[in-house]
């Protein structure tokens, strides 16, 4: 098995998807501390499905623990993503 390193570089305007198969935008830049990429910065791509999920957010950090795999694209882990919560007002009881 031959591993291929890439330069952050090459990685930069790589399209970004989840591990169910949601595209989610691209890479905009790395994020490195201690000669490590520490975190990777996504503009959100209004064609993306997860767009509604974030609040209209243009932008996404995520963390290099929850990348998968690096190759043409790049798989990131669903739990990656945010997701917005309702509030539900508690019910009163009459």
């Amino acid at each position: 098995m031959v591993l291929k390193i890439l330069r952050i570089s090459e990685v930069v305007g790589m399209k970004i998807f989840t591990d169910s198969g949601d595209y989610v935008g691209v890479i905009e830049e790395a994020n490195v501390f201690d000669n490590k990429v520490d975190s990777w910065r996504v503009k959100i791509s209004r064609d993306s499905n997860l767009a509604g999920l974030l609040s209209g957010a243009k932008g996404l950090i995520i963390p290099h623990q929850y990348v998968k795999a690096i190759g043409e694209v790049i798989i990131i882990s669903r739990s990656a993503i945010p997701v917005r919560e309702e509030i539900k007002a508690p019910e009163s009881e009459l």
